[in-house]
């Protein structure tokens, strides 16, 4: 692969003559790659998924459409790259949050107070991936981020429910409706956020976790 400063790929040389090593040439090529997603990501927050073009987001980079190609295959892999980014972040914080937690009630509250707490201050890639899940499709039509691409989130968040049966905590119920369920509450929660800005997320995601709680306990006494 020839670097973006050695486009005729000899011996690793800039343009001054002075030779850069291979570590260098990487940590400058993925230092370029993050600039460009999060270019990305304020271009399609900021103008809509539809109305997203190649030459804004390296407009918005401050570089030439020729830079993102050599980085990215295409638009979409540009795109999935995007998306793939936002949700390590998230995925990474709200890991950290819930290591150690046990109870579910706790695990609940955990959880969506997390998700919140995160996406509270990265609301612009929240937009961003909304625009993402809402229009990005494959080449057959189809949802490139539908309900088939959550199953790894579903499959995590069930065995929990599933957990909680085994330990007496949860009453029995269909686990899988009860994640599509919980799944859905959130992303609702994050949608009407960014309509209504001044929302309170925290306290929402808190009620959010209460009210799946309440419907899944083993017995009816309020909770704790």
């Amino acid at each position: 692969m020839r670097s973006e400063n050695n486009p005729s790929g000899q011996s690793g040389h800039v343009e001054s003559g002075a030779a850069i090593s291979d570590s260098e040439r990487s940590l400058i090529e993925k230092v370029r790659r993050a600039q460009i997603i999060e270019a990305a990501i304020d271009v399609i927050a900021a103008r809509g998924f539809a109305k997203a073009s190649m030459a804004q987001i390296a407009e918005r980079a401050g570089v030439s459409k020729g830079v993102i190609s050599y980085h990215f295959a295409g638009k979409n892999e540009l795109i999935e790259r995007t998306a793939e980014q936002v949700h390590e972040g998230l995925e990474a914080f709200v890991a950290s949050r819930l290591a150690g937690q046990t109870g579910t009630a706790d695990w609940l509250r955990v959880y969506a107070g997390s998700v919140a707490e995160y996406m509270s201050g990265h609301r612009i890639q929240l937009a961003a991936l909304g625009e993402i899940f809402t229009h990005f499709r494959t080449g057959d039509g189809n949802l490139r981020y539908g309900i088939a691409s959550s199953e790894r989130i579903y499959t995590r968040v069930e065995a929990v429910f599933r957990e909680g049966q085994l330990r007496g905590e949860l009453r029995p119920f269909d686990t899988r409706v009860m994640v599509v369920t919980l799944q859905a509450g959130i992303d609702d929660m994050f949608g009407y956020w960014i309509t209504h800005p001044d929302h309170d997320l925290t306290a929402h995601a808190r009620e959010l976790a209460d009210l799946f709680w309440h419907a899944t306990r083993a017995d009816s006494r309020p909770g704790p």
